[in-house]
């Protein structure tokens, strides 16, 4: 599995949401609304989610073990570093 594409769009409101990100894998399928979100121990993104009808809300995709979600991770942090260094070089 190669991700071969991720779209990064910035959240500029107040709150600990950072960025929504989609991802490609492998040119062929795509995830959207994976968020960028700042936590007390930095930044880690929390894949898309649906509340449920007990309140709770639940992944609607995510990665079957850490492996790939710590691949997953690191290419969106990178990523995300690069558009928010790019858009601080602008102001």
């Amino acid at each position: 599995m190669q991700i071969t594409d991720v779209r990064v769009r910035k959240v500029t409101k107040e709150g600990k949401m950072r960025a929504v990100v989609s991802i490609t894998i492998d040119d062929v399928f795509v995830v959207h609304d994976i968020k960028v979100i700042e936590g007390e121990k930095g930044l880690f993104i929390a894949m898309p989610s649906r509340k449920a009808s007990d309140g709770e809300y639940r992944d609607i995709a995510h990665p079957i073990n850490s492996e790939t979600r710590d691949k997953i991770q690191s290419l969106i942090l990178e990523k995300y570093q690069e558009v928010a260094s790019e858009s601080e070089d602008e102001e």
